[in-house]
């Protein structure tokens, strides 16, 4: 019985803590700045309260979502890996939408109904006299409402593209980037209509830091400067098209200085700059001779299309690395279990532990569909030399792999973790099973290797 197991809370418990860390964080400073919520005797100066809360929501989680997509190690790391980082990056975004609609609706919708006749308008009184920087902010909210309305419809609109699957990546990659636009016409935006009292409380000293955090990162992406320091020129040393199982291995050799990376991360590449950077794994050890392998799976129309663009010499920009599926476990042994080409973060490993002295029990399942046999003799050779125990799995055959069968032919898996890399489902119902039956969630370790 699996069905009321939390078996995918590790995995997501750093982006979790930062997620609601972060809205609780919004909540609670802006109510310690703002008590309208709680003493408003009237339907106008409640409206304000709940436009002034959505607005320091929507640009306060939009704001970390483009720090986030400048790809920081620092955040990577803390994260627990790029792929975490995206995977909050765009709950912050699907935040953002929802959060902004409801700001418009909460702006916007009272005007409909004053002009309707269905709620009157209160009148202002004089006030205090205003000092020159309220004055100035004063004079500017007409156009900052009209810009920033605009700049929200623009928004909305790419959001709402990079959420549909259908959207060709080559266009999403340009259309994206335009959310640097919209985002800094929003900070304008919200700079002058946020509530002028907020400036000198902790809510405004927040939102100021995560709004000129958010800039610079708008600038970074405008200027196409994302991951510039991480970045390598090489050329296509090598191109070998297997037709079945609909795999590209891909051989670079790098011009540029290239700093190391450990088995198990990515990299971006970029073979045309129309199409913009694709995440691969790298499939080679590291030999400090620049030379990277990576094996690609047809899996959509670009990578589809790879074997007949890439040639021999082509330039390629290689940027990173990035990930932290690093087999650093806390157990004595591990279990490695790769879905198809998810097979790629444990060749490397292999070639890295060739020739090992150490008695270390490891496991390596390859689960594949459509067994290849040059792919297979290779494999057994570099798990006879890493001293792995290597179990082929081949669905059709051998139905599909569970965790009960994985526990059969692992007597020892309770004194080893689990590093996995293939399809998601696949890992849902191996990590269900092996968290019921008593595996800790810390212990299995994957890559939510989805971009967008």
């Amino acid at each position: 019985m699996t069905g009321n197991v939390n078996c995918a809370g590790a995995i997501m418990k750093p982006i979790k803590i930062a997620y609601f860390g972060l809205l609780t964080l919004l909540i609670m400073l802006w109510f310690l700045a703002d008590n309208t919520l709680w003493t408003a005797s009237a339907f106008f100066p409640l409206r304000n309260g709940v436009v002034q809360l959505t607005g320091v929501i929507g640009m306060g989680v939009m704001s970390v979502a483009m720090l986030l997509a400048v790809r920081s190690g620092r955040i990577e790391r803390w994260l627990g890996g790029l792929d975490k980082t995206y995977r909050l990056h765009k709950w912050l975004g699907i935040t953002a939408l929802v959060v902004s609609v409801t700001h418009w609706l909460w702006a916007k919708g009272p005007k409909w109904a004053v002009g309707l006749g269905w709620l009157e308008k209160p009148r202002r009184g004089a006030g205090p006299p205003l000092g020159d920087i309220e004055q100035w902010f004063r004079a500017q909210r007409h156009f900052a409402e009209g810009v920033g309305e605009w700049a929200f419809y623009g928004a909305v609109v790419l959001m709402l593209l990079a959420l549909v699957k259908w959207f060709p990546y080559r266009h999403f990659f340009k259309t994206h980037r335009l959310l640097a636009i919209a985002y800094l016409v929003l900070v304008f935006h919200g700079v002058i209509l946020l509530d002028m009292n907020y400036w000198a409380q902790p809510v405004g000293l927040l939102m100021a830091a995560l709004m000129l955090g958010g800039t610079v990162a708008a600038f970074i992406s405008l200027f196409r400067r994302i991951g510039a320091g991480r970045r390598a020129v090489g050329e296509v040393a090598e191109v070998v098209h297997r037709e079945i199982p609909h795999v590209l291995s891909v051989a670079v050799q790098l011009h540029d200085r290239w700093p190391g990376h450990v088995p198990g991360q990515f990299a971006f590449l970029t073979f045309d700059k129309a199409e913009g950077p694709h995440p691969f794994t790298i499939s080679s050890a590291w030999r400090g001779d620049g030379r990277l392998q990576f094996h690609i799976k047809e899996l959509g129309d670009y990578t589809k299309r790879l074997p007949t663009l890439l040639r021999h010499g082509d330039l390629v920009t290689v940027e990173g690395p990035y990930g932290c599926f690093d087999f650093n476990g806390r157990k004595p042994g591990q279990i490695w279990v790769a879905g198809g080409i998810g097979l790629t973060p444990f060749i490397a490993r292999l070639q890295a532990l060739e020739g090992r002295t150490d008695d270390r029990p490891i496991d390596l399942f390859y689960s594949t569909n459509v067994p290849d046999d040059d792919v297979l003799t290779r494999l057994r050779s570099l798990a006879e030399q890493a001293r792995v125990r290597l179990h082929v799995w081949v669905t059709q055959r051998d139905g599909f792999l569970t965790g009960a069968r994985l526990r059969a032919a692992v007597p020892h898996w309770q004194g080893a973790d689990v590093w996995f890399c293939g399809p998601a489902g696949f890992a849902d119902g191996l990590r269900c099973d092996l968290v019921a039956a008593g595996m800790a969630k810390d212990d299995f370790h994957q890559e939510l290797f989805a971009m967008r």
